[in-house]
């Protein structure tokens, strides 16, 4: 695993919180106030949906089409993901929410901590209490945040799939149940709820859990998470990446140099296009004024202990 802690002298004075704009719910509520309210057995529905909740745009199906017309410039796509990954994380810390990374960036969080530069899909877990949490109290809930670089800042909305409700892995249509978008280009963040797997419980297997992507993990390979940093803010793992990682892309995941057209530099921990004639390299070492700041508010409490 390549990890190293940044210097974060002064970063958490600038993630000063602000209140929501919140279509329903209260800005105070946190998950630790209510979750004993949260945990229900949820059960397979007898219907599954026919329809799509969450639509991708005709240009790009990684883009919002409600908020965007087109695709970014290829010098923005990754600025505009490492703010959208910052902002989602203070946001779920600052109320509380559990959730943590896999997939793809999981992957790129474990060779240097970073975003892919040439990829612009975000994934993110959170448990099945949470998703309920979510949509009981923060959903359609518009967060601001003052961008470095910006004039006006950003407003980032948070909606969840109401098929949410749906465990089954049949409705294939709504395999995402929540995205945090941003508004101001139309990218946004996957999030998939990790539940109780009925079924391989009813044969013995206590601990499976499941999306209904159809992933399926066992509850000691994520829990109890770990603490880390991605894009230079607090960030929580499973606690298996490792296994999980090979599982789903294979050893030579956590090995390989060479991908996409880019080449792992060892000395910088950075992936460079391996391309002579390449564009200068986007180097983003850490700076404490790059980083997203609430635009008003009190500072959300973001912890500090490095497991």
């Amino acid at each position: 695993m390549r990890f190293s802690t940044p210097s974060l002298v002064g970063l958490y004075g600038l993630l000063s919180a602000s209140a929501f704009t919140l279509v329903r719910g209260e800005s105070s509520t946190t998950f630790m106030n209510v979750r004993e309210d949260m945990v229900k057995d949820y059960k397979n529905e007898d219907i599954i949906p026919t329809v799509k909740y969450f639509t991708e745009s005709s240009f790009h199906y990684h883009y919002d089409g409600r908020f965007a017309d087109n695709i970014l410039p290829d010098n923005e796509i990754t600025p505009h993901l490492s703010a959208l990954i910052q902002t989602y994380l203070t946001t779920m810390d600052s109320i509380g929410a559990e959730t943590w990374i896999m997939h793809g960036s999981l992957l790129s969080w474990w060779w240097n901590q970073k975003l892919f530069p040439w990829d612009n899909d975000l994934d993110m877990q959170i448990s099945e209490p949470t998703i309920r949490f979510l949509a009981e109290y923060y959903n359609m809930t518009e967060h601001h945040f003052d961008i470095p670089g910006t004039k006006d800042g950003r407003n980032y909305l948070l909606e969840i799939n109401p098929y949410y409700v749906v465990r089954s892995t049949e409705d294939s249509l709504n395999v995402i149940d929540a995205r945090w978008i941003d508004m101001s280009s139309g990218l946004f963040i996957d999030i998939t709820a990790v539940r109780k797997d009925d079924d391989k419980r009813a044969k013995g297997d206590k601990g499976a859990l499941m999306c209904k992507d159809r992933h399926h993990y066992e509850e000691n390979q994520i829990f109890p998470l770990r603490q880390s940093y991605f894009e230079d803010v607090p960030v929580k793992v499973p606690y298996a990446y490792t296994e999980l990682l090979v599982e789903e892309y294979g050893s030579r995941s956590l090995s390989n140099k060479r991908f996409q057209g880019h080449k792992f530099n060892e000395e910088t921990k950075i992936w460079e296009r391996a391309q002579r004639n390449a564009k200068r390299f986007l180097r983003r070492g850490w700076r404490a004024n790059d980083l997203p700041t609430r635009s008003a508010g009190s500072e959300p409490y973001i912890r500090m202990d490095a497991a």
